[in-house]
Parts: structure tokens; C-alpha cells; sequence
């Protein structure tokens, strides 16, 4: 999980439509960076453009099993379709 804002601005992200090794390359609609986003190791990199050579801050996150989370944290809600479950 990576952190969408740099030097204050938030990024909003897309597919471009470009691919490198076998991976979509992301684009930037404010600064139309592009953006690689796998690196050994690293974060999603800038590729081209203002944030060229770049990379995105990483946020705590959990990787889970809905089950799991639910059990744990049974007051969540998740849209689903038009419904709030």
C-alpha cells in the first residue's frame, strides 16, 4: 500500500494503457507522470514526466482474508453493487 500524495498534491491514478514486463504502467491525470509500479524492493517509481525518478511513501496495511477481517472487525461495511452490507 502506497501513498498517493507527494509534495502535498494527491495523485490520482490510472491504467495508461502501456505495459513493461508484463506490468500496466500508471499515469498521473495531475502531473501526467508516468509511473512504474513495481520495483524491487521499492514503491510504484516515476518513469517520465514531473515525477520522474520518484517513488511513492509506503502506508502500514494488512493483507487479509475477508473472513478474518470480519471476525475481527464485525462492524465493518462494504458497498456492494448499490448496498451497503
Amino acid at each position: 500500500m502506497y501513498s498517493r500524495k507527494i509534495d502535498d498534491q494527491v495523485l490520482t491514478f490510472s491504467a495508461s494503457g502501456w505495459t513493461y514486463n508484463f506490468l500496466f504502467v500508471l499515469y498521473d491525470f495531475e502531473t501526467k507522470s508516468m509511473w512504474y509500479p513495481m520495483q524491487k524492493g521499492m514503491g510504484p517509481t516515476g518513469i517520465g514526466g514531473v515525477y520522474a525518478d520518484r517513488t511513492m511513501i509506503g502506508i502500514p496495511s494488512t493483507e487479509t482474508y475477508w473472513s478474518s477481517w470480519k471476525k475481527t472487525h464485525p462492524d465493518t461495511k462494504i458497498l456492494k453493487g448499490r448496498v451497503w452490507e
